[in-house]
């Protein structure tokens, strides 16, 4: 897809880029054409693997080995080529007038370096500056991004912060040098709803303070319906589909576009609420759950509250949604709830049972009719085994299923997820993150559970990829009639498979109700603030003429 020629006002112009893996090997990006004008926003958007990363990280020629650009690819920056320039010459650009914000803060910030160090390393190299005017210039940094002790900041270390704080202090970092673009590679998709919208929020200020114009890497089209103007879709390392944000997300024409749009959440997509009026299968009763605090010098160590007086009931055969910001204890009220987690107080009762924990013979007994789904697969599934001796370890627990019947099952679960049996044979860096999750949910579901706890069981995948193992989800609950409690922090994702959701808020539930009741009519304030900060593309725009005056405004 040809742009035409940049204007004056054109700060970077990217010209028939193609990036392949040597010489002659394959393209991972194929002439890639885009201008991005001073100040303003410009998206590049597409699935994992479709390339719009590594275009980003050639601007900078930060490709991995053996990754190249190849020799007719041009990327001018204010009028200036960037592919051929001298290493001496990009180290005086990268982080001067080109700033890139990454998606891990956690890997990008040194953990053995202090937050004020790291703030003033970019200073020293680009700017003639005291120590104490550095320390002052990111004291006022710090101030201006909300952090409550600047100070204390500057001498702690990143593993002392949350991860929408690290974010929030890795984009300060950044703007301290005023660069003219900022590249930001999915600066918010590991975080939760209310602190995406804060970090996209300051990014959009800082950024226009500076006017400096953002290339903003993501496959959210909810997020990028909110923020920028105009769009790049990008499919197998081309660009599909170029235009304005209104006009690619409301009036897509390339069939690519069309199912990543349809793969967005919508209340239409969940169906009507069901009617579940199931006997208690889970019941939970003023339950409290401490962490042991930290140990410091001189001072007793302070418990930290997890889960604060919960009250809860699951019925059989309903998806129950816990929705809460990032640190409000529901990952660890549902890991509780399968006995990975001991309460400090309170019961959980499971089939009239308390749950057991430990190694107990009823702890196993129960954990026949409960399992859980974790929200990495690539961390829960152990990497020595095949998918064959992943799925049916479950099954060895019951001694009555010979090896024919356990063959046979695997077999049928398998196929029932949405895989062919070859991938049985596979071992799990093999798969997509989508087909590691299908084996993880096939491993859940292997004996026919009860109950299952979905512990945000789609936050790290793609759009199209997440809307398939919802429908999983759900087709899978209908076959066998399991109750889910569903752990998200999506509230898009919620909207789509549950039945009742409860808000979660420090540790306590502040809200619950029919999900229609909970999203139509909230009663509680964090509710509704959760609600608002949710970027969900169909909430915003009724219709196109809606999409245009917001985009106008």
């Amino acid at each position: 897809m040809l742009v035409p020629a940049g204007d004056n006002n054109t700060m970077l112009s990217v010209r028939n880029l193609s990036i392949s893996v040597g010489p002659s090997g394959k393209r991972i990006v194929d002439e890639l054409n885009f201008d991005l004008a001073s100040g303003d926003m410009l998206a590049l958007v597409g699935e994992s693997g479709s390339g719009k990363t590594m275009a980003a990280r050639s601007i900078l020629s930060l490709l991995p080995a053996p990754l190249i650009t190849t020799a007719d690819s041009s990327i001018r920056f204010e009028g200036r080529e960037l592919t051929g320039l001298a290493a001496k010459a990009l180290r005086q650009i990268r982080g001067a007038q080109i700033g890139m914000v990454f998606q891990e803060p956690m890997v990008s910030l040194n953990p053995a370096v202090t937050i004020g160090e790291q703030m003033a390393e970019g200073l020293r190299l680009h700017r003639d500056m005291s120590r104490a005017e550095i320390k002052d210039r990111s004291l006022a940094m710090l101030e201006r991004i909300q952090i409550k002790d600047p100070g204390k900041c500057l001498a702690a270390y990143p593993h002392e912060f949350s991860g929408g704080m690290r974010q929030r202090i890795m984009l300060a970092s950044v703007m301290l040098l005023k660069p003219r673009l900022l590249i930001a590679d999915e600066p918010t998709t590991a975080l939760d709803t209310l602190v995406q919208r804060d970090v996209l929020d300051l990014m959009v200020e800082l950024t226009r303070e500076n006017g400096t114009a953002v290339l903003l890497i993501s496959h959210d089209l909810g997020m990028v319906s909110h923020y920028v103007n105009n769009v790049t879709v990008m499919c197998e390392g081309k660009a599909v589909e170029q235009g304005s944000s209104t006009q690619v997300l409301h009036a897509p024409q390339h069939d690519y576009t069309r199912r990543l749009v349809d793969a967005l959440p919508k209340r239409s997509a969940g169906g009507s609420r069901r009617s579940v009026n199931g006997a208690p299968l889970v019941e939970i009763s003023n339950v409290i759950i401490d962490y042991p605090g930290r140990h410091r010098l001189f001072a007793r160590a302070q418990p930290k509250r997890a889960v604060d007086r919960v009250d809860l009931t699951i019925r059989r055969g309903e998806t129950l949604a816990l929705v809460g910001a990032s640190g409000s204890g529901k990952t660890t009220l549902g890991r509780a709830i399968v006995g990975l987690v001991r309460p400090s107080s309170g019961t959980i009762s499971f089939l009239g049972k308390a749950i057991a924990s430990g190694r107990s013979a009823d702890t196993r007994l129960q954990r026949r009719d409960m399992q859980i789904v974790f929200q990495d697969p690539y961390s829960s599934l152990d990497p020595r085994q095949s998918i064959a001796e992943i799925v049916t370890e479950p099954l060895k627990l019951d001694a009555e299923l010979d090896r024919k019947r356990r063959t046979a099952r695997m077999n049928e679960v398998i196929e029932e997820v949405g895989l062919t049996r070859d991938f049985l044979e596979r071992f799990p860096h093999q798969l997509s993150g989508g087909q590691r999750q299908r084996v993880a949910i096939a491993r859940a579901i292997v004996r026919r559970p009860a109950f299952v706890v979905a512990d945000e069981p789609v936050s790290a995948l793609d759009m199209t990829v997440q809307k398939q193992i919802l429908l999983l989800i759900r087709s899978l609950q209908e076959r066998y009639g399991f109750a889910c409690l569903f752990v998200s922090h999506d509230l898009g994702a919620v909207e789509q498979v549950a039945d009742r959701v409860a808000v979660m808020q420090e540790g306590r539930i502040v809200e619950i109700g029919d999900r229609d009741d909970v999203f139509d009519r909230p009663r509680h304030a964090y509710t509704r603030a959760l609600l608002d900060a949710a970027m969900l593309i169909d909430r915003r725009f009724a219709d196109g003429a809606g999409a245009r005056k917001a985009v106008a405004q």
